[in-house]
């Protein structure tokens, strides 16, 4: 019976790893996607029937799929190691709600389109990029911070100034802030400054220096905490993996630990060696 079972194992490992496998998970990932697309017409309701036993069958099979990686771990209990393992059995397992006229059927049907992010847990590189990006959360918080005490600033300078030029969009810092948002954004911004030329002439001064803070600083820092922390997740990946630079780069600072530590044995034992020719 074990033998079986281990036999069972290989397999499912061997299933696992097969390239073609994966390359059908995700085309059967991404017609998934498609499907939930296609419900949003109203012309689909023709084919709900075929619409009906699609979801089904990719439903099933992403359930098949799920059941092969968890046979390939050699303890059950490893496949809820890793998160990735995790975000995707709550995912299948809430596919399984079914889809009808009950109260259930808008959350079925929400959770039907996060089966799209099984792409994420599928490509390594995807999953770098939004590993990146949630650490990169932290440090762009106080970006972020920063950021909205320059809104704050200018909000109250221009609220100040600007009120009885046009007080539906200086009326008050809130209102201010909205403004300046759609400044931050260039969405018709200089209509928002011309308005106020005509009383102040000076008054581009006040958008400019906003928009060379807000849109090219902070935006660059922004990107620039993503890429940081990118790399690093990158060299990571690539240190996990044993392939790329940064792979042979951890491998060769292992290697003069190592040598390190025996040049350091061997010269505590040429000591030795020494204090015992004198005591002689």
């Amino acid at each position: 019976m074990t033998l079986n079972w281990n036999r069972l194992q290989d397999r499912m490992e061997h299933l696992r790893a097969n390239k073609l496998f994966e390359t059908f998970v995700i085309a059967v990932i991404i017609a998934s996607a498609l499907l939930i697309g296609a419900k949003t017409y109203e012309e689909s309701s023709r084919f709900d029937h075929w619409i009906y036993w699609l979801d089904m069958g990719v439903t099933l099979f992403f359930l098949f799929e799920l059941l092969v990686r968890m046979a390939a771990e050699k303890r059950f209990v490893d496949f809820f190691k890793q998160g990735w393992n995790i975000f995707d059995f709550v995912i299948v397992v809430a596919s399984l709600i079914p889809v009808n006229e009950s109260d259930t059927v808008l959350i079925a049907r929400l959770l039907r389109v996060f089966r799209v992010l099984r792409l994420v847990s599928l490509i390594p590189e995807l999953r770098v990029l939004l590993g990146a990006l949630v650490k990169s959360i932290p440090r762009m918080g106080y970006v972020a911070l920063l950021m909205f005490i320059i809104f704050y600033i200018y909000a109250a300078i221009g609220s100040f100034m600007f009120n009885t030029v046009d007080p539906v969009l200086w009326g008050n810092i809130s209102i201010a802030m909205l403004t300046l948002f759609r400044v931050a954004t260039f969405e018709d911004w200089t209509d928002v400054m011309y308005d106020t030329m005509e009383v102040y002439p000076y008054s581009w001064v006040f958008y400019l220096t906003f928009i060379f803070l807000t849109a090219f600083v902070f935006l660059n820092m922004m990107i620039g905490i993503v890429l940081d922390v990118m790399q690093k997740e990158s060299e990571a990946a690539q240190r996990e993996s044993g392939e790329g630079e940064a792979a042979e780069v951890h491998w060769m600072r292992e290697q003069m630990a190592l040598m390190s530590e025996q040049l350091n044995r061997i010269e505590h034992q040429l000591a030795r060696e020494r204090e015992r020719d004198r005591v002689e």
